[in-house]
């Protein structure tokens, strides 16, 4: 297996001596770890409220880290001095574990040792584990599915992989989608050259927008799940669903007939001449990715099982997945995942960055939890809660920005409303809004590759796959130029 790059990468990636760039970034993570110790010291933040025995948001400058390893995500890869080395999955570990340090010694300044444990258990413990391990699941046991066969890549055989991959993703999730497809997408259009914009479609479409009509679909909305939405209740999105995915598969279509027309007479003939049927290998797997699917959907920490009665134990649902991934792994044919060249490259990558942003992202999230009152004075409509859960799910992860405007939403459900969700165990809160702070927190995690787990996944595979991807901000030309737009269509049409 691929877990880093060949030796003879890593020997020239590794410099003798610090270059220009690593001193500038170090300095200025000297600067931030000082702004922030300043901060802290001199009562601006949270340090300041917890004297007085309030308990106040974290300062501003505790969003420092956070961004810096948003922008070291997005432009180390364009620098040809750090380009090399940043494909390296050791590297992007020290750089991800770099900022979450920096934000751990916020925490230990402004607290103490208590807030950092906290801290801790909550970013890892109970939201990075959970994560990484159901996107691990998912990745393994579809690496063990093959799809055989090439297609003549026509327009019309790519826009309806696309099409199915938009419709399942709400049924094995969008990480069990992405991994399922866009190995034989990519195999179809292996002859081709102009593939990067089949990719980024991919991503909108099987990644993020296909998850949105159950709560197994896309981890913001099981969230909901678990703080008692209907489990049915989702499949109400299916016309903002229907007219999202028409709209994107038709642009998709004209986008890719044109690009057709580009190619190569020469790889045309060997597009046509290529052509093999199709079959399905590794079908067992299809029994564990669906045991992984009920697993999350039935398997609630502290809470009886269905028909059993017995309570869940901490972590079973994450124990009762990797059971299924030792079965794939164990019960799979090898030359399957020979087959689909898979290797770890791709979730090690987002394993690394994300235990980063993870840590990192706990200090703005805190921020808007303490902003509830100002929250409530903006948020007013199912629009303005539409494009604030979207703009954060773009950056932030999805899950976590959708559990706060959920609960910023169900404490301003006027009293006597007709218009509400009834949740499980109590509460309620409207309709219109749950319907904005959903289709926001799953739509807009397409803008960016760190909106949702499986776009950087999707992207380091098609990349392994010989396809030049666009960097952090290259994929937001595309964002905000075709989505945006659309989005914009969805609010003129559903969110009023």
């Amino acid at each position: 297996m691929e877990i880093t790059a060949p030796l003879s990468e890593a020997h020239h990636s590794q410099p003798a001596r610090l270059s220009g760039l690593q001193k500038l970034a170090l300095l200025l993570g000297a600067v931030a770890v000082g702004l922030l110790m300043l901060d802290s010291i001199t009562g601006h933040g949270v340090g300041h409220g917890a004297a007085h025995g309030a308990a106040h948001a974290p300062s501003v400058w505790s969003v420092i880290p956070f961004a810096g390893l948003l922008l070291s995500i997005a432009i180390l890869p364009l620098i040809p001095a750090t380009a090399h080395w940043w494909e390296r999955n050791g590297n992007r570990l020290m750089v991800s574990l770099a900022f979450a340090g920096i934000t751990i010694g916020y925490y230990l300044a402004a607290y103490g040792a208590a807030k950092v444990a906290t801290v801790l258990e909550h970013a890892i413990v109970a939201e990075y584990i959970p994560f990484i391990i159901l996107l691990f699941s998912l990745y393994v046991i579809s690496g063990g599915i093959c799809l055989r066969g090439d297609l003549a890549a026509h327009p019309a055989t790519n826009t309806a992989f696309l099409g199915i991959g938009a419709l399942i993703a709400s049924f094995v999730g969008t990480t069990g989608a992405s991994m399922l497809l866009i190995r034989p997408l990519l195999q179809t259009n292996s002859e081709r050259r102009h593939v990067t914009h089949t990719v980024i479609f991919f991503i909108f479409l099987v990644s993020n927008i296909g998850g949105c009509l159950l709560p197994i679909g896309d981890p913001p909305l099981f969230l909901g799940y678990l703080k008692g939405v209907h489990f049915l209740w989702t499949l109400g999105l299916w016309k903002e669903w229907a007219v999202t995915c028409a709209v994107l598969l038709v642009i998709y279509y004209i986008w890719d007939s044109r690009a057709y027309k580009k190619e190569t007479l020469r790889d045309l003939i060997r597009d046509e001449a290529d052509v093999q049927r199709l079959s399905l290998g590794g079908k067992l797997n299809l029994l564990w990715l669906g045991g992984v699917v009920f697993a999350v959907a039935l398997v609630r920490p502290g809470e009886p099982l269905p028909l059993i009665g017995v309570h869940a134990f901490p972590f079973m649902r994450e124990v009762l997945m990797m059971v299924f991934v030792a079965l794939s792994l164990m019960l799979t044919d090898r030359k399957v995942r020979q087959f689909n060249r898979f290797t770890y490259h791709a979730i090690l990558e987002v394993a690394a960055l994300f235990v980063g942003i993870f840590i990192c992202m706990q200090a703005p999230i805190e921020i808007l939890h303490a902003s509830g009152e100002t929250l409530e004075r903006f948020l007013n409509s199912p629009m303005r809660f539409f494009w604030a859960t979207g703009s954060l799910s773009s950056f932030l992860d999805n899950a976590p920005t959708y559990v706060v405007f959920f609960e910023t939403a169900s404490t301003i459900t006027p009293e006597g409303a007709t218009d509400v969700v009834t949740l499980l165990g109590g509460g309620a809160i409207s309709s219109a809004m749950l319907v904005a702070i959903s289709l926001g927190a799953v739509f807009m995690g397409a803008m960016t590759y760190i909106g949702n787990g499986p776009n950087f996944m999707v992207k380091s595979i098609a990349e392994q796959a010989g396809i030049k991807m666009p960097s952090f901000f290259g994929y937001m030309i595309y964002s905000v130029a075709i989505l945006i737009p659309l989005f914009l269509l969805v609010t003129m049409i559903f969110l009023r």
